[in-house]
């Protein structure tokens, strides 16, 4: 995600250094954006030492059976909901656990990139989920345009999410 004459790489850049700087890691569930999340995280040198691994929970599915989440969520509300999103962000810091040691931090996308709505929710409908230590919350997204272009606009809001949250954005990096 370099277009904005590399913001966005630059920004990525500068969570992962902030991040390492703390010692923490990072987990990545991914439904709407399919790898592009995880793909921007580890762009920048040094990566490694922060990003754990990610899951691509593309099916519905995959989503209970790999990350956890609860089934009878799913069936009531669908994918596209916050507790989902939630449930992703818990689950993968558990499965990419590393030595009995979960990941410190779990981000993940749950959404409709469109171009049809998705169980009563309009393109664009998107959820980020982040657990830590501290908890598990979530927020809502209402993006606009294309296909790739809500794709693009979540992995972005990921990171400005990320950033926030982990005080990375207030230039203590």
């Amino acid at each position: 995600m370099t277009s904005a004459g590399g913001r966005e790489a630059d920004r990525t850049a500068a969570l992962i250094r902030h991040l390492t700087a703390r010692g923490l890691t990072l987990g990545v569930a991914e439904s709407l954006t399919g790898g592009l999340l995880a793909a921007e995280l580890i762009r920048p040198a040094g990566a490694s030492a922060v990003v754990r691994g990610g899951v691509v929970a593309y099916a519905t599915e995959v989503k209970a059976s790999v990350l956890g989440v609860n089934r009878d969520l799913l069936a009531e509300h669908g994918p596209v909901h916050p507790q989902v999103a939630e449930q992703m962000a818990a689950g993968v810091r558990r499965v990419l656990s590393v030595d009995g040691r979960e990941a410190d931090i779990g981000i993940s996308t749950t959404g409709v990139a469109g171009p049809d709505p998705q169980a009563g929710k309009q393109p664009g409908t998107v959820y980020l989920g982040l657990s830590m230590a501290g908890g598990t919350r979530s927020i809502g997204l209402t993006l606009s345009g294309t296909r790739d272009a809500i794709r693009r606009d979540t992995v972005t809001s990921a990171i400005d999410y990320l950033l926030a949250i982990t005080g990375a954005g207030s230039g203590s990096a």
